[in-house]
């Protein structure tokens, strides 16, 4: 028998995708078609990202899930009323910002309970209600490489538990930020006016600077630890041939006490994400969640943690402490040997190339005149994704 499971759903980076899959199965020599059909309350689903956070700005993501079949990405839910409530009165409403809900949370008191609450689309949802959970501080953040050949990795180690005589579990996530040169630095330009070169060295940034928020939510149980103290936990590796670590690296990790209820929606949406909708994974409305719709029986994708404070530990890298891969180095430039002020225009005006080496030995016998020119993306940092303006830890 040959039976055809049409519908999958992947919930990976906090999206539910829905896409199609075929699984054969061929019994007795006898073949049967058979569909399943997407129950309706797993379309269009509401998805809720974000976490109540103590004295920082707190960002919400609303989007819905796609159909089967659909190569858009999630559709962000606009238009709708978001804030914050707590047990003892207290509102903070969210503003509207590039698809997102935003707004400042003040200090959260410790015996008071949140929830997020939302009205879109005629519709009012609610979390449950919780008390802000503390958070230890990180007490290290190592970063081993165990071979010359080997990647980095990033291990984090909490300070140790409030309480260890219960099991505790946490969330990280984490940005990078690290330091990138252009392929090629000038100090010197063309002129056409003239047709000399002039020294400028500050017509291209000497250096830039890269971010990027890491792709995923680790999550971890203290549950097989000495004393219920995680340590050394690996949080992600960083590649040894990465251009990361080519000058000077930093990462800041974030660390967020989380419930056990919390933790397990993490496990299931990992999960989700991971079996690209096997056999036994679950649909997405049988993901934990504690996010309910209050005037209907719709399903909502989403956890909303409550935390009391984000515990953060900064790092930084530098090449010269391990083994990096760095590129092979061959010259890129195009040179011309002998040249006139002519081929010189036409470098500038014609190809769009820069200056960079003049080297005039026209004043000796037989000597020639060579120069080197690149283009604006092996001279500007900016044009590969960088930004110029020094971070503040750098």
């Amino acid at each position: 028998m040959k039976r055809s499971h049409s519908f999958i759903f992947k919930f990976l980076n906090f999206h539910i995708v829905a896409i199609s899959v075929a699984t054969v199965l061929t019994l007795s020599g006898c073949i049967e078609e058979y569909n399943a059909d997407v129950p309706s309350d797993d379309s269009d689903l509401l998805v809720v990202e974000g976490t109540i956070c103590s004295s920082k700005l707190n960002k919400f993501i609303l989007s819905r899930t796609q159909p089967v079949n659909s190569y858009h990405t999630p559709e962000k839910v606009t238009g709708a009323k978001v804030s914050v409530l707590g047990s003892d009165g207290s509102e903070y409403v969210m503003e509207e910002s590039n698809d997102c809900y935003l707004c400042w949370i003040d200090a959260l008191a410790p015996n008071v309970e949140y929830r997020l609450h939302i009205e879109s689309d005629g519709e009012t949802y609610e979390s449950v209600p919780q008390k802000p959970l503390r958070t230890e501080p990180i007490a290290e953040v190592n970063v081993l490489q165990d071979t010359p050949e080997s990647d980095l990795d990033v291990l984090v180690t909490p300070d140790a538990p409030f309480d260890p005589d219960k099991v505790n579990y946490y969330s990280w996530t984490y940005v990078e930020t690290w330091e990138v040169h252009p392929q090629y630095t000038t100090d010197i330009y063309f002129d056409l006016n003239t047709k000399t070169p002039v020294y400028d060295p500050h017509q291209f940034p000497e250096r830039g600077w890269k971010d990027v928020t890491g792709s995923a939510i680790m999550v971890a149980s203290s549950l097989n630890y000495e004393g219920q103290h995680i340590r050394q936990l690996k949080l992600y590796d960083i590649s040894r041939s990465n251009e990361r670590m080519y000058h000077k690296y930093s990462g800041l990790v974030q660390q967020r006490a989380i419930t056990k209820a919390e933790y397990e929606y993490e496990l299931a949406r990992r999960q989700a994400g991971s079996e690209m909708g096997g056999l036994f994974t679950p649909l997405p409305s049988a993901l934990p969640t504690n996010i309910h719709c209050l005037t209907s029986q719709k399903h909502v994708i989403g956890f909303v943690g409550c935390s009391i404070n984000t515990a953060e530990y900064r790092f930084f890298l530098y090449p010269m402490d391990y083994s990096i891969e760095f590129p092979k180095q061959f010259d890129s430039r195009k040179w011309l040997d002998d040249c006139n002020e002519e081929d010189c225009c036409r470098m500038v005006e014609d190809e769009g190339m820069f200056l960079c080496e003049w080297n005039d030995e026209r004043f000796m016998p037989d000597g020639t005149l060579r120069t080197a020119w690149a283009y604006k993306y092996q001279l500007d940092v900016r044009l590969n994704g960088a930004y110029i303006e020094r971070p503040d830890f750098w």
